[in-house]
């Protein structure tokens, strides 16, 4: 089965369905039918491998059971295979029985349809799509591969539907951090904000060619560890570590903010934490306040860098997608962050990004921070990617590709400062002493050359909620210092 081929005709038999509307539907419904797919595969190797394995899915409800066309005249189609998905296979799914003793491998099931939804309404055209995705042979290598294939261009397209700051990171970028932080088989390595699994799944890959026995195998499985909020990148995500040999994924559905950070032992602490944290969104209060008063901020990705330093162990070691807000940033939870990763962690490199690495879908400049947790900073190291030979800049027909850092991972392995062509700082280093006395501003060796930006209607509210945030934050911290010189007074 050819890549284009499949995502063509998936498209074009969604698009003639009344129910879905617009890509976002489209995709969701297509990940749920592939995730039983894929559940029903790999149930087949478990069984394979322990004959009295026993499904956590009534035997009716299993892929095998219904979706094949036999061509018997027996398969479920039109109204009866509507009828079927909508008032037998949706309602059991979404009540599985769950107990404390339920594996993960079996809980991930209800887990997966408690959020999802089946919004097709035409049982023909639901027999077509189903009949499509059964095609893929998982005992067949061209169909593992396309399939993977497929997978990986569903994650490309879901970017289309981000919004306030949440989009997903290319996977060049994902390759790059996990090569730079280099984990470990053995160590556990987290994403607090896990979206479709990207950074995880690059971390099994590059743990894959650490493999040497069973023993090895096993560490494999249990080494990464992932928390989304959503229902749609949850399901994905899911899927995803499926697809890599992780049969009992340690992959929440949940908020990571949810939890006071004071609260976490050290059994829930992790040797790497790598993530791109969503930004311009905002919390509640309440979930504020599970953070001390000097880091409890308007803008969602400055909690996530504060979760991170509560949740990295002793010597642990973090990569995190950040925008440039956070660099310049001179709100107080801001502040209080940088000067938390500069005098308790050891923020050693800054990559900055060109604006347009997330391109179509934004145009916000990123940057990549790694720290450690060995101590306070001595110096931080700075390096600039500029766009390739040739490139205006990075879009969705020339995405960023792993070739195009390769001169950062060069440059990280041998450090040194350089100046580009025009005398401009390319790589530069910074005492811990010149970034305090700087006042934690962050946002050195950036890109020299002016540039104007047109941003999407979606992207100026994001940018405009995002620095309407950082004012609310200012403004509450100037009423929080008058109300505490007022309690004194008193």
């Amino acid at each position: 089965m050819s890549l284009n081929s499949f995502i063509s005709t998936s498209r074009k038999i969604m698009r003639g369905d009344a129910g879905v509307d617009g890509d976002a539907q489209r995709i969701a419904q297509l990940t749920w039918l592939l995730f039983l797919k894929v559940y029903d595969a790999k149930e087949a190797d478990w069984e394979f491998h322990n004959p009295a394995y026993e499904s956590i899915i009534p035997e009716q409800l299993r892929w095998r059971s219904w979706a094949p066309d036999r061509k018997d005249g027996r398969s479920k189609t039109g109204e009866e295979l509507l009828t079927f998905l909508n008032t037998e296979l949706f309602p059991a799914l979404k009540s599985l029985p769950i107990t404390a003793s339920t594996p993960l491998s079996q809980s991930v099931v209800r887990a997966v349809f408690e959020d999802s939804n089946q919004y097709m309404k035409d049982g023909i055209l639901i027999r077509q799509l189903v009949n499509l995705i059964d095609e893929i042979d998982f005992e067949d290598y061209a169909d593992r591969h396309a399939f993977g294939e497929i997978y990986e261009t569903l994650l490309k397209e879901l970017q289309s539907a981000g919004s306030s700051g949440e989009y997903y990171t290319p996977r060049a970028v994902t390759d790059f951090m996990i090569e730079m932080i280099n984990p470990k088989l053995g160590e556990t390595v987290a994403d607090f904000a896990a979206g479709t699994a990207g950074f995880l799944t690059s971390t099994l890959k590059h743990l894959d060619e650490q493999v040497e026995s069973v023993e090895d195998r096993e560490a494999y499985r249990s080494s990464v560890y992932g928390i989304e909020k959503k229902p749609m990148p949850y399901l994905l995500g899911v899927t995803n570590l499926l697809l890599h040999d992780v049969d009992q994924p340690q992959f929440i559905h949940g908020n990571s903010l949810e939890r006071n950070v004071r609260d976490f032992k050290d059994s829930e602490k992790f040797d790497v934490v790598t993530m791109n944290p969503p930004y311009g969104g905002t919390e509640q209060e309440s979930v504020k306040a599970n953070f001390p008063q000097a880091f409890r901020s308007s803008e969602t990705a400055d909690l996530f860098i504060a979760l991170i330093t509560y949740r990295l162990k002793r010597n642990g070691r973090a990569g995190v997608v950040l925008p440039d807000g956070f660099l310049f940033g001179n709100d107080g939870a801001k502040l209080a962050l940088k000067e938390r990763l500069v005098k308790e962690f050891n923020l050693h490199t800054i990559i900055r990004l060109p604006g347009s690495v997330f391109s179509p879908y934004t145009s916000i400049a990123t940057n990549l921070l790694f720290f450690d947790n060995i101590g306070a900073t001595k110096e931080t190291w700075y390096y600039r990617v500029d766009l390739p030979e040739g490139y205006k800049a990075f879009s969705k027909t020339r995405p960023m590709l792993r070739e195009h850092l390769d001169d950062a991972a060069e440059w990280w392995a041998d450090r040194r400062e350089i100046e580009d062509a025009d005398g401009n700082p390319k790589a530069q280093r910074f005492t811990a002493e010149h970034l305090i006395e700087g006042g934690y501003n962050l946002d050195l060796c950036g890109f020299p050359q002016a540039t104007t930006v047109v941003l999407s209607p979606e992207e100026t509210i994001a940018e405009y909620k995002a620095k309407r945030a950082e004012l609310d934050a200012q403004i509450d911290a100037k009423i929080a210092q008058i109300e505490a010189l007022l309690a004194v007074t008193e």
